[in-house]
């Protein structure tokens, strides 16, 4: 299964009461930072790295005497352009290195995948933003499409999958290890924020619509929500840095070879974890999020996430 990562540029930092000068400035320095409700290009790099070394069987951790896994790194480049406040487009280009170890009937293969992922082309709508001296919200909504950048061949062993009768289960399939879909698929999603003096609470939802790519093959829709509260711990003029909890609730339709369903990969995952964002100026914002799973259900036997962490850096010109 894939989890894209989509930069978050929904936080949206409020008026402090308490009627400092500098509280109000980095109101503005703060979303300025994030590219929010200005004009202009902003890039950003972004990176996800995922390791997978639990093995299971429709949803239950079963042996795994070889100790297969995947480590899944995507490091991606993303530059963006407001033309209006509340309008923008942003291009996502992905870099992929996965490595692994897994059984291959009765021998034990280790390996690795680099290499361009899918690129995406995202547009977003500020629907609303509106800061008040106490309360403040903001709501975007994201359309874009992804394309076949990706090397998809690793797909070709779902369609070719055999079974060695006696040997053990292999927990990374070429599913997991395909750098892209080879199907053009549709991206959407709204991000929001509201905050009360220091304290925010941020939540997003994407949902990703996928066709058939190469070898007839089709990953099944995907839905990913997460939010959470948190509190501004420095809010001045030149700086801010806050503290936030995240939960996550993934989930994922069938992948499909030629229309026919298959039985594998996850279904649906809850994560939870902390994550810290930080602004200098009108021009610099960093986040860093770590995701706990607290629960994986998954379809046929895999190695699913024991940890997740995402990070990134966004520059304003």
């Amino acid at each position: 299964m894939k989890f894209p990562f989509v930069p978050g540029c929904c936080c949206v930092a409020a008026f402090s009461p308490q009627l400092y000068a500098c509280d109000m400035c980095a109101v503005y320095n703060a979303n300025a930072a994030r590219g929010e409700g200005s004009t202009g290009w902003h890039v950003a790099l972004a990176e996800q790295f995922t390791h997978s070394g639990t093995l299971q069987q429709d949803g239950s951790e079963i042996s795994d005497p070889i100790g297969q896994y995947r480590d899944s790194s995507i490091t991606s480049l993303i530059a963006g352009h407001n033309f209006h406040p509340r309008f923008g487009v942003s291009l996502n280009v992905p870099y992929i290195h996965r490595s692994f170890k897994r059984a291959e009937g009765f021998e034990v293969e280790h390996g690795t995948e680099s290499g361009l992922g899918d690129m995406a082309l995202v547009g977003r709508w500020l629907v609303l933003n509106k800061p008040e001296h106490e309360f403040a919200y903001s709501l975007s909504l994201l359309g874009g499409v992804e394309f076949p950048t990706g090397d998809a061949s690793r797909l070709r062993e779902e369609v070719n999958e055999t079974e060695v009768p006696g040997a053990p289960p292999s927990g990374v399939h070429g599913n997991d290890l395909a750098l892209g879909s080879g199907s053009f698929d549709g991206i959407v999603g709204v991000s929001g924020s509201a905050q009360w003096r220091r304290l925010v609470f941020t939540a997003d939802a994407q949902y990703f619509i996928r066709s058939e790519g190469e070898f007839d093959y089709q990953y099944g829709n995907e839905l990913s929500v997460a939010g959470g509260p948190g509190v501004y711990v420095l809010f001045d003029e030149a700086k801010t840095f806050g503290i936030h909890c995240h939960a996550g609730y993934e989930t994922k339709g069938h992948d499909r070879v030629d229309g026919v369903d298959r039985e594998d990969g996850i279904a649906m995952a809850w994560y939870i974890g902390p994550a810290l964002t930080m602004t200098i100026g009108e021009r610099f914002s960093a986040t860093v999020n770590v995701d706990i799973p607290l629960h994986i259900a998954n379809r046929g036997t895999m190695d699913v996430p024991d940890y997740r962490v995402r990070g990134g850096l966004t520059w304003r010109f």
